[in-house]
Formats: structure tokens, C-alpha cells, sequence
């Protein structure tokens, strides 16, 4: 991830900084004073619908696969508060963005419908018989 051109997604695609909106704000849990004063909590938003950095082909998949995380505007949100520091969070989110978007791009292949062959089905129903004979000589009659 090259900081002047964006963020990589592939060879052929990245989201420009210039889209990226940032905000900060205070992170809660545990740190004493310094949660308290400083703005480490990162909130990263990208716009899916405008953003000039995917095809439409790309766009329409991302907003079918990332429906749940995209609101009504075409914004995901990202948020980041592991991190002590806000750059360290920046980064995390930025990271976090990226595989999520590279995750959703991918094209799972279609499943090539198989049927067992004939050698296939008759073992299984050799190995049937064979089990039922089995079985059938563990019998203790009782007449």
C-alpha cells in the first residue's frame, strides 16, 4: 500500500486516498488518563457508489456481497480503537478496509454438478451386501 497513490486492491485497481474520509474521536475502555485526553479511535468511511476506483461490473458485486455493511448512501464505515495511538488505529483501518473489499471482489467458481460412476455404485452396493452378510451371521436364532 503505497501512501501516495492509495490503497492497493489489486494490480489494476486502488482506492484513491482522496475518498478516504477519516475521523477521529475518544476511544473507551481501560488507559487511564490518557483515553480520557486524546482522540486514538478511528472511524474510516468509503463511499462504494462513487468512488472511481472499481469498475461497475466490481461495484454491483461489492454492493450485492457488502449489503450488510453498507448504508443507504453507499458508505462503509470502519472503525479501529485496539491501537493506543491514532496512526497506528489509521492503519489498522486502512488494512481492515482492503480485506474486506479484496474478500468481497473474489469470484467463487461454479460447482460442476458429478454423478458417482458405475464402478463407483456397484462397490457400494458390493460393500452393502457384504455388510448385511455380515451381520446376517452374528444372528443367534432362538427356535
Amino acid at each position: 500500500m503505497d501512501a501516495d497513490d492509495g490503497l492497493e486492491l489489486s494490480a489494476t485497481a486502488a482506492i484513491p486516498r482522496a475518498e478516504l474520509t477519516y475521523r477521529a474521536s475518544r476511544a473507551g475502555g481501560p488507559g487511564g488518563q490518557h483515553v480520557n485526553t486524546s482522540n486514538t479511535r478511528i472511524e474510516l468511511l468509503w463511499n462504494v457508489r462513487t468512488t472511481r476506483a472499481l469498475d461497475e461490473v466490481a461495484r454491483e458485486l461489492l454492493m450485492v456481497k457488502l449489503a450488510t455493511r453498507i448504508d443507504g448512501d453507499g458508505w462503509i464505515r470502519i472503525v479501529s480503537s485496539a491501537r493506543r495511538s491514532q496512526s497506528q488505529n489509521r492503519v489498522s483501518a486502512e488494512e481492515r478496509l482492503v480485506a474486506l473489499v479484496r474478500a468481497a471482489l473474489v469470484v467463487r467458481k461454479r460447482r460442476k454438478p458429478t454423478k458417482p460412476s458405475r464402478g463407483a455404485k456397484e462397490a457400494r452396493l458390493t460393500e452393502k451386501k457384504k455388510r448385511g452378510e455380515t451381520k446376517r451371521q452374528r444372528r443367534v436364532d432362538l427356535d
